[in-house]
Formats: C-alpha cells, structure tokens, sequence
C-alpha cells in the first residue's frame, strides 16, 4: 500500500461526525423551550371557590344545599304542572298554567344568576402593593422612634358627614373599602357584602344582590301561587267525589301543600326582610351589627341613604352594574420570560456529560475541521474519506508519560501507525520507531504538514487516559 492511496482495509472505513445538533437527540430535549399553555387567572384563584365552564360560573365551595333548593323548586313546580295544572285549566282557566310557568323561568333565571355570578370579590394586593402598603404603616406608625408597633387595623375615612372606619385585612392584604367584608367561608373581600346565603351556593354582595332579591320576591309569589292552586285543586274535586277521594286521586297535590305550607313562611318573611333593607339602603351585616343604630349616638345616621324609600330602592335595583374586578377569564401574564436551553445541546445529566468530556478529548466531535481537502496525506497515514476536526482549545499540559511529544527532536519521534494486511493496531509509545528518512528535513511539504499533524497529535494523544485506552484496546 503506498502512502497516501486509498485501498487496503482502511477503504471501507470512513469517519462521520457526530451531530450534537439534531432535533431528535435526547441530549436536547431537557433544555427545549417547552410550549407553556397561558393559565387562566381562575385556575390560581386564591379564594376558596369552585369555577365552572372555563371560569364562566363562580360558585362557593360548600354548594349541597344549593343542590337541595333547585330540587325542591323543579320537583315540587314539576308535579304542580303535570297533575293540576291540567285539571285547573279546564275547570277554570288555561292561563292558570301560563302564570305559572312565568314565575317558574323567572325563579330559574334569577337563581342561577346569582348562584353563578361574582358577587363583587375584591381582588387581593399583590406583594409589591402589600410591600409599599406596609411602608405606608410605617411611615404612618413612626417605625424610626424604635420599638415594635403593630400595624393599624382601622383608618377613618368621612362619607356624607359620616365618620366610617375602614378595617385592614390580614388575609387579601388590603384595607377594605366601606361596606365590604371578609367572608370566613368563601375566604374572599366582597365588595357591599350583605351575607353568605347557602341556599344558592353562593355570597351575596354588590354585583348580584338585586338578583338575589328578585329571587327570593319571585319565589315568594310562585310559592303562594302554587299553594293557592293545590287547594283549589283539592277543593274541586272533593266536591265531586269526596274529601278523602280527592286525595286519593291527587296524591300528588298533597305533596305539594306539604312543601309549600312549610316553605311559605320562611320565604315570605325573607321577602319582607329584604324590601325593608333596600327601602333603607342597608345590607344585611350592617343590620345585624347594628352600624347604624340609634343607640350608638344620637349623631349615628346611615351615611348611605338618599333619604328616600322610592330613591333607595332605585339606586339598589335600577342602578348601573360594576364589572367584575377580579378579571377570571383572563390570562396570567408571566413575570420573567422563559430563557432557552443551550443550543449546542451539551447537557451535564448523566451520560450526556461524559460525552462531553468525551468531546473535549476527541476531535472528531467537535464542529469546526482543522485540515483541509486540499492538503495532501503524509507518509506513514492513511488517507480517510473525510476530514477530521479538531478542537479549538488552548495547547494543553503534556503528561509526564510522553515527554517526547513536547522535546525538540518531536519531529522525528512521532508515532506511525503500522499497517498489516490481517488488521490495524496501535503501537505503544516505546513500541513506535523513529523514521527520520521519511521526508527531505529542508522540503516545505514536510515541514509544514508535519507540524500540524503534531499539533492534531499533541491535542489528540495528550489525553492520557484516551491513549491508555485505545493502547489497551490495540493489545486485545
């Protein structure tokens, strides 16, 4: 074989760098940018509430009466339809059955508007708003005179000549504006909070109070209407067949007397409760609380009330609907943008690490060639397919083991590789002769390819540990 020919044994073997850049390599995909889906504000709301439809519904947690009162309503509505509404359209009138099935819908729809409305929930301060609000207190508090002072729970704010204290909340953080509160149950600040009414599931506040109260109003008449009709019924038919007869017959309005005797009281008395609060302008937890009473001071008055009952019920049923404050539908904006990983896709888990170590040691995983196709093979080589590459390092430190490679006579102690028909081995350092006759010493081709295969030997071979290993593989 002469040098620099391409036949022998080594034709068929052909080096192929390795790509560490491609798409499909495990090495990448831990520091792939993953395709994070926006999150929803709904999806890390920190109240204690249940969402439904994308956060179109809002409901309380504890939501199993609410369940009890749609049942009693379809159940009880549903047996008045179908067993007198019949009867009592022939005997005395169809539109019997067409009231009913208005106050019916209007029941419903009420009922499911405040159930699954906000009922005003104040959205909680962020930290770098409870920061500067706890500068604020501070300042406020004199935190420079020494001594620990805790911060205020009230401030005082005058609305209409009225004095009105305003309580700071531990758990939203904020000092809640007039006439909100915390509720313990839905752990959230509403906004005109009246009650936490578990009956629709729900807290009752600024947002759907008036639905609350036309649910409650209209569940009042449809109640009396469906009482008022039962007996009707029963007393109808009693004096065609009999008293005991007509029960029989209708088993079904029995039922439904029963519901509504017992239910009918409590509702209508809700009813009245409620027409007197908006007729005054207050909510159910300034009534109960007593703020303002006339035993407090003969100067107590409700700052809030226009002074008139017509105004009064306007301004709570007719006024204009806030928006919601809290935003759940909308998309949580990320604080600090997600930086890709590495694009050379060298990672440090596991394997993945010792090929990069591997890397640094071998020239043939590197990217950038260090010899040419035009450069023409030295003697004692053999010619390969492809161009290896090199790394772009610095010179490293020899190891004590190979002095030769780094002494004046490097030139003319180079290791050869030696070529046998039967295969190809390495030959250890004190194996390897010395061929000084190889080339003419003053040629220019030998001098200038000789010192850069040196420099591929000095970068290649100094790894001590990667010679010892190829020397060991050489041997088997």
């Amino acid at each position: 074989m002469t040098p620099g020919g391409s036949s022998g044994p080594m034709k068929d073997c052909e080096y192929s760098q390795i790509s560490t850049h491609s798409s499909s390599s495990p090495m990448e995909s831990p520091h792939k940018k993953k395709k994070s889906v926006p999150k929803r504000k709904w999806e890390v709301f920190p109240g204690r509430n249940k969402f439904f439809c994308n956060g179109r519904i809002m409901m309380a947690r504890q939501t199993g009466v609410f369940y009890l009162t749609l049942v009693l309503i379809l159940v009880t509505s549903g047996l008045f339809f179908a067993f007198d509404c019949p009867y009592l359209s022939e005997k005395i009138t169809p539109a019997i059955p067409a009231i009913g099935g208005i106050l019916f819908f209007f029941v419903m729809g009420t009922l499911l508007r405040t159930s699954f409305s906000d009922p005003g929930v104040l959205p909680r301060a962020t930290p770098d708003e409870a920061a500067d609000l706890e500068r604020q207190i501070d300042i406020a508090n004199g935190s420079s005179s020494g001594g620990y002072r805790p911060p205020p729970r009230t401030k005082e704010v005058i609305i209409n000549g009225q004095t009105v204290k305003l309580k700071y909340c531990f758990t939203c953080k904020i000092f809640r504006p007039p006439r909100a509160s915390h509720c313990s149950l839905c752990d959230n600040c509403v906004e005109r909070f009246d009650h936490h009414c578990p009956w629709v599931g729900n807290c009752v506040g600024k947002r759907n109070y008036r639905f609350f109260y036309m649910f409650i109003l209209s569940l009042s008449f449809l109640t009396v209407f469906i009482f008022a009709f039962v007996i009707t019924h029963v007393i109808l038919r009693s004096q065609q067949t009999g008293f005991l007869n007509a029960l029989k017959d209708s088993p079904a309005s029995v039922l439904e007397a029963v519901v509504c005797f017992f239910s009918v009281w409590s509702i209508v008395g809700l009813s009245g409760f409620h027409t007197y609060l908006i007729s005054s302008n207050q909510t159910t937890n300034e009534d109960i609380k007593g703020s303002w009473s006339n035993k407090r001071g003969k100067e107590n008055y409700n700052p809030y009330s226009y002074g008139n009952i017509f105004t009064n019920c306007c301004a709570a049923l007719c006024g204009p609907l806030s928006p919601s404050l809290i935003d759940r539908r909308g998309f949580i904006q990320p604080d600090t943008p997600q930086l890709a990983g590495p694009s050379n896709g060298i990672t440090m888990y596991g394997a993945t690490q010792s090929q990069s170590n591997m890397a640094a040691a071998t020239p043939l995983l590197q990217s950038e060639p260090s010899i040419t196709s035009e450069e023409l093979p030295l003697p004692g080589k053999t010619s390969i397919s492809g161009p290896c590459a090199t790394l772009t390092l610095g010179q490293p430190t020899p190891p004590s083991s190979m002095p030769n490679l780094t002494s004046d006579t490097g030139l003319t102690d180079m290791i050869p590789l030696k070529e046998e028909h039967e295969g190809h081995q390495f030959l250890t350092p004190e194996e390897a002769p010395s061929p000084p006759g190889m080339l003419p010493s003053g040629s220019p081709i030998a001098h200038s390819h000789t010192m850069h295969v040196l420099s591929l030997a000095s970068q290649d071979s100094l790894h001590e540990d990667s010679v010892r290993g190829l020397v060991k593989l050489s041997s088997v």
